[in-house]
């Protein structure tokens, strides 16, 4: 499950706020706007179903026994580098460069009703344990349209719309739904990852998304753009808008074939965003923003798609 990643900066306030501070490079997860991580998630049941929460479960109390210590390695047996999760949990750590670029950012926290929780349980009451995922958009308007779309209530469930996050054209971060919070970026959705298909029904009523363990960051669509929303390209996102996107994400634990688009994970056939997207300038960026951790802990080295 996702780590619940709560916004300190958002408690009690739903107006605009706005920084330009450094943050430690080391914050864990989503975002550097002073953050506090817990360790896990409090999911919750939808409130479709008929069924209990689920409750935490705690590991049983055993006696401690005696075991035979293994064996220290010799120097016959030479170590070897590894892509591995360190002590700390991370798969992933910043670097250099990281510390070296700190976009602006703001917070305009999205109504309530155009984000939930996230879930344990389907609407059928199935445990879903999906590892997290992040899926790129573009706004087709101005961020500021975007913004108040997304803080305007909407009573109907198909005009209810949100991301987590959203990089202006200057590379500003908005932040929009808390990261432990499930945005409404997708609908009819499907993510087609190393592990098969994916996706969670959460409402009996609506198809099943991604929006359960999904991320989702929008990019402003360029000038160009707006307006020609079925036009398969236009003129491209900014360069700051792609350095902003890869220092957020390069925070984040996600592996980079766990990254998708939302043209991809669209089931509708009515989704073409985010249109002209360069991944090799922004998987080159991400990359020289984090790097896997290593360890010299065993021989066998690891798959990178961790």
């Amino acid at each position: 499950m996702l780590a619940a990643l709560i916004f300190v900066l958002w408690t009690g306030k739903t107006r605009l706020q706005g920084n330009t501070s450094s943050f430690a490079a080391d914050t864990a997860a989503w975002s550097p706007a002073q953050m506090e991580l817990q360790p896990q998630t409090t999911p919750v049941v939808p409130p479709q179903t008929k069924t209990t929460p689920t409750p935490a479960i705690k590991s049983p109390a055993v006696k401690k026994t005696a075991t035979a210590k293994p064996k220290q390695q010799t120097k016959s047996q030479p170590k070897q580098l590894r892509r591995t999760q360190s002590a700390s949990g991370k798969v992933f750590q910043t670097t250099r460069a990281f510390k070296n670029y700190t976009p602006k950012y703001a917070i305009a926290l999205a109504h309530p009703n155009n984000f939930g929780e996230r879930y344990s349980q389907d609407a059928n009451g199935v445990l879903v344990k999906n590892q997290p995922i992040i899926v790129l958009h573009e706004t087709a308007s101005t961020a500021s349209s975007a913004i108040n779309n997304f803080r305007t209530s909407h009573t109907q469930d198909s005009r209810q719309v949100s991301y987590h996050a959203l990089i202006t054209l200057n590379g500003t971060i908005i932040y929009i739904v808390p990261p432990d919070k499930r945005a409404f970026g997708a609908g009819n959705s499907i993510f087609a990852g190393p592990f098969g298909s994916e996706t969670v029904k959460t409402n009996s009523k609506l198809p099943p998304s991604v929006n359960n363990f999904a991320y989702h960051v929008s990019l402003e669509t360029p000038r160009d753009g707006i307006g020609n929303n079925h036009q398969r390209s236009h003129s491209g996102y900014r360069y700051v808008q792609y350095k902003s996107l890869a220092w957020l994400l390069a925070q984040s634990q996600v592996p980079d074939n766990r990254i998708t688009t939302h043209r991809a994970v669209d089931r509708s056939g009515q989704r073409i965003d985010p249109r002209s997207f360069d991944f090799n300038k922004f998987f080159n960026l991400l990359h020289s923003y984090r790097q896997p951790v290593f360890s010299q802990k065993n021989n066998n080295p690891q798959a990178d798609n961790v």
